[in-house]
C-alpha cells in the first residue's frame, strides 16, 4: 500500500480510504460480521482512513467501527477515522437539515467520540453546508476541537470553490471530500482547481457511482425500498439503461487490460492526481479485494484517451442525487 498526503496541512493515509456507510444504511441490509471482518482485512491490507458519519444508521455506523477497532488488535492504531457531522434525522430515518452552529458542532463531536470510543478524531467536517450558519462559524468551531485535541484535522464536504475559500482562510483546511468518478466530474472545472490552489487535498467518494459503474451492477436488480439507489435519478428507467450502456463500453478497454471494471474506474480516478484519495465503499472482503487490485494498475496516455472516448465527461444521465437533495449540495449551487 502507497500513501498519499492530504492537501498541505493534512495526514499522511493510505492510498484508498474505506467509506464504511454501507454497512449501517442507505444499500439495503449489510452483514454485521463480515462488516467487521471488512474492516479488519482493510487495516491488514494498510488502509488507515476509514470514513464514516455520525448520522449513517444514526450513531450505528460510528459503533460499528468502534467495536472493529476494539477488536483489530495492533492494528487500531493504524486507523485515521474522518467524520462528517450536522445531518439532522428522525426516528424514521426522514432526513430533517443540518445544523452548523458552534454549539451543535461541539455537541456533535463529543457523542462521536463516544460511540467510536476514541480520544480524538483525525478529520472532521460538515456534511453539507448549513445555510443558516456562515462557514467561517462552524469552521471555527472545529479549529476550537482542534486546539482542544479532540479533532486533528479540519475536513469539508460537498463546498463550492467560493466556500472552499472562505473556510481555507478561517482555518487550515486538510481535505475536500466529494463526489468524483467517471460520470460525476463536475469538480474538474472550478472546485479541483481551487483546492490544488489553496493546497487542499480531495478524498473522493462515489467513485463507483453507488455500484452504478462497478460492472456488477444489472438493469434487473431489485432494490429495497430503502436503498439510495431506489430514488437515484442515474438508477431509473432510460437513465439506468444509458449509463449501464456506458459501463459496457467501459467493460470492453478492462477486459483488454485484464482487469475489471470496478478496477478500472477507480484506477482512473487514482490517476486523476497524486493529491486525490478514492473512499471505496466495500462492504465485503470480496468486493474490498477486488477494490485493492485497481493499485496495480498502471494507464498510460493511450488508456487514458480510450476510457475518455468510452464515458466522456458529462455523459451520465440524470443527476447524482434527487432533486431534493441536490438543493443542500452547496458544491452544485456554486457549479
Amino acid at each position: 500500500m502507497r500513501n498519499r498526503t492530504l492537501g498541505t496541512t493534512g495526514p499522511t493515509v493510505s492510498t484508498l480510504g474505506l467509506g464504511a456507510m454501507g454497512m449501517s444504511a442507505l444499500y439495503g441490509e449489510a452483514d454485521r460480521a463480515e462488516s467487521i471482518a471488512t474492516i479488519h482485512a482493510a487495516l491488514d491490507a494498510d488502509i488507515t482512513l476509514i470514513d464514516t458519519g455520525d448520522f449513517y444508521g444514526m450513531g450505528h455506523n460510528e459503533m460499528l467501527i468502534g467495536e472493529a477497532l476494539r477488536s483489530a488488535g495492533a492494528n487500531r492504531d493504524k486507523a485515521l477515522i474522518s467524520v462528517k457531522f450536522g445531518a439532522l434525522r428522525g426516528p424514521g430515518g426522514e432526513w430533517l437539515g443540518y445544523d452548523g452552529r458552534p454549539a451543535a458542532v461541539k455537541n456533535f463531536a463529543s457523542y462521536s467520540l463516544q460511540r467510536l470510543g476514541t480520544d480524538h478524531i483525525d478529520i472532521y467536517r460538515i456534511a453539507r453546508v448549513d445555510p443558516a450558519v456562515p462557514i467561517e462559524e462552524t469552521v471555527g468551531a472545529i479549529a476550537d476541537l482542534v486546539q482542544a485535541g479532540h479533532v486533528r484535522h479540519i475536513g469539508l464536504s460537498e463546498v463550492g470553490a467560493d466556500t472552499l475559500r472562505r473556510a481555507a482562510a478561517t482555518a487550515p483546511i486538510s481535505d475536500l471530500q466529494i463526489e468524483y468518478s467517471l460520470i460525476s466530474r463536475g469538480i474538474e472545472d472550478e472546485i479541483l482547481p481551487t483546492a490544488r490552489e489553496l493546497g487542499i487535498g480531495v478524498t473522493a467518494y462515489g467513485v463507483l457511482s453507488r455500484g452504478l459503474i462497478s460492472g456488477h451492477f444489472t438493469r434487473d436488480r431489485q432494490l429495497a425500498a430503502h436503498d439510495f439507489r431506489a430514488m437515484s435519478p442515474r438508477f431509473q428507467g432510460e437513465n439506468l439503461d444509458h449509463n449501464l450502456a456506458l459501463v459496457e463500453a467501459l467493460r470492453k478497454i478492462a477486459e483488454q487490460k485484464g482487469v475489471s471494471v470496478a478496477q478500472t474506474a477507480i484506477a482512473w480516478v487514482l490517476a486523476q492526481g497524486e493529491d486525490i484519495v478514492p473512499l471505496i465503499g466495500s462492504r465485503t472482503r470480496e468486493r474490498l479485494g477486488e477494490a485493492l487490485g485497481a493499485l496495480d494498475i498502471r494507464f498510460d496516455a493511450a488508456d487514458l484517451a480510450a476510457i475518455g472516448t468510452a464515458v466522456p465527461a458529462g455523459a451520465a444521465a440524470g443527476n447524482r442525487y434527487p432533486d431534493a437533495q441536490m438543493g443542500h449540495l452547496d458544491s452544485e449551487r456554486q457549479h
